[in-house]
């Protein structure tokens, strides 16, 4: 059976630009920066197409568009409050963006990529988010900021001991944030090898090839619609933990 952890390799593509390295950094154009380039691309198109001839009565283009920003500002409004609404358009920006990468790489027979299956990926987008919250929480609260960590009326050496491991458990909040959209999307495309490949060693028995891969393609075919499913899904996640930590960093409790 073929490794199915090769669809995750980083590949350079020497066509398409020069091998740029400067110590241990390399910066060469790889597959996960053509596939991340595609889904800005596209992503870009469909918001222009959407939004480039505003009608009262909005077309099925604009009506796509105006259907995903709403969804991002109600998120908003209900996890952060009117405030939040000057972070609609970063939250909104990582949403499709994440959605996009998610499942273009659930195309078939064009060589399709998951740039969101590499934790660089997701925690690049991780750390963006817990930046800006550091930032919002000291320039609207200053060194108050600190109180989320403390917890009021409450016994003091206890009182330590739970705002250490408040502390702690949100420094880890980028960790786990990325790993949970990295392992999603890594683990849905491994089984989606492992089944295909089933498909073909099992259906290649002799005269009975239905009998013995009608069953591996189906369980395939369920795969392969759960794996969409789970590719909103993780987008969404992603965009509700990213407003309600904002909530924490503008609503103080």
């Amino acid at each position: 059976m073929a490794n199915p952890m090769e669809q995750f390799e980083i590949v350079k593509l020497k066509e398409l630009s020069i091998p740029l390295q400067s110590g241990p950094l390399d910066v060469s154009f790889t597959n996960s920066s053509l596939w991340m380039l595609i889904a800005l691309i596209g992503v870009a198109a469909f918001l222009f197409i959407g939004t480039a001839r505003p009608q009262l009565v909005p077309g099925r283009a604009q009506a796509a568009v105006e259907y995903l920003y709403d969804f991002v500002r109600k998120m908003l409004d209900e996890n952060v409050g009117p405030e939040g609404r000057r972070f609609v358009p970063l939250i909104f920006s990582v949403f499709v963006f994440v959605l996009a990468c998610n499942l273009l790489g659930l195309i078939p027979w064009v060589g399709a990529f998951t740039p969101t299956s590499h934790i660089a990926v997701t925690l690049g987008l991780a750390v963006l988010v817990f930046a800006l919250v550091c930032v919002v929480g000291f320039a609207k609260h200053g060194l108050h900021f600190f109180s989320l960590f403390w917890p009021k009326n409450t016994f003091f050496p206890l009182a330590v001991f739970v705002a250490a491991i408040e502390f702690l458990s949100f420094l880890s909040r980028p960790f786990t944030l990325a790993i949970r959209l990295f392992a999603n999307m890594t683990a849905g495309h491994v089984l989606l090898k492992v089944f295909g490949t089933f498909v073909v060693a099992l259906g290649s028995f002799g005269a009975l090839p239905y009998v013995f891969g009608i069953l591996p393609l189906a369980v395939n075919v369920a795969l392969s619609a759960l794996e969409v499913l789970i590719a909103v899904v993780q987008a969404y996640v992603f965009a509700l933990l990213a407003s309600i930590y904002l909530n924490d960093a503008v609503n103080l409790h």
